[in-house]
């Protein structure tokens, strides 16, 4: 990501936005008591108290989180230790200080707040997948994959896919590919047109030499299901191994039709002047 300068308005456009979303629902808790017919005035003012101070917690969360994409560090922390003030027993808060934190480098200060996060909402399927991520690219894999599943597992997890997917990912990176293979088909039975499952399962199967196999995943696939780039790419890798080379062209071709500014058709160039 690009260095961020200092200053906040240069945030990016979503963030903007979510910032208008929020700045909305500050202005809407500073209505005053005053037009509410009946109810006791000085309860009503301590609502609204409250429910302004949420907002405000919610609003430095959400700066917070914009300038930490941004790589600022400096200004995620400011607004994060805000947001702490105002709301310390907010699950959002200590999940956001946890990623601050890990971008720092400062993994006992990342893990704690994780913990504490889980602690104040232990089934928040966000914040569940978010600590999984942290646990599995610092070599935690158990612990990781755990709570991927247990994000996976949450009626209120709307990405059941994306949570086995991610599963996989982790215990693939481990070596651990005959577990990483049924993540992804657990993530496929759930959702059978997610590409980033149906892609994990055809490289795995590439990787570890299983090239037939790894053709047949991926022509099922695509002969039900839109192609993305990924596979495409995969496609080429798999023909020219298979030494097919209609095949190969036939991916190669469609890749540069259909993505022509991907990231991939790059790629695929060097493969071509690389073959080897």
């Amino acid at each position: 990501m690009n260095a961020f300068k200092a200053g906040e308005r240069q945030l990016s456009p979503a963030a903007r936005l979510g910032l208008s979303i929020l700045v909305a629902l500050f202005l809407g808790a500073c209505v005053s008591t005053t037009t509410t017919p009946g109810g006791n005035i000085e309860s009503q003012s301590a609502a609204a108290k409250e429910k302004k101070r949420q907002n405000a917690a919610a609003l430095n969360v959400q700066l917070g989180i914009a300038y930490l994409h941004q790589n600022n560090l400096p200004l995620a922390k400011e607004k994060l230790d805000k947001a702490m003030k105002e709301e310390p027993r907010n699950p959002s808060v200590h999940s956001a200080l946890a990623l601050l934190y890990d971008r720092m480098g400062k993994p006992a200060q990342a893990d704690q707040e994780f913990r504490e996060a889980l602690r104040l909402a232990p089934h928040d399927p966000d914040t569940l997948n978010n600590y999984a991520v942290y646990l599995c690219r610092t070599g935690r894999t158990d612990e990781g994959v755990k709570y991927f599943l247990d994000a996976a597992n949450n009626a209120l997890y709307s990405t059941p896919a994306a949570a086995f997917t991610n599963a996989g990912v982790c215990l693939r990176a481990a070596k651990r590919y005959d577990q990483a293979t049924v993540q992804f088909q657990r993530a496929l039975s759930v959702r059978p047109n997610f590409a980033e499952a149906a892609y994990q399962l055809v490289d795995t199967d590439f990787t570890l030499g299983a090239v037939k196999d790894a053709r047949a995943q991926l022509d099922r696939y695509l002969s039900a299901f839109d192609a993305t780039p990924d596979l495409l790419l995969i496609g080429v890798r798999i023909a020219r191994a298979q030494g097919d080379r209609l095949a190969a062209e036939r991916f190669s071709r469609r890749l540069r039709v259909d993505f022509p500014s991907s990231e991939q058709v790059r790629l695929l160039s060097e493969l071509d002047r690389n073959p080897g």
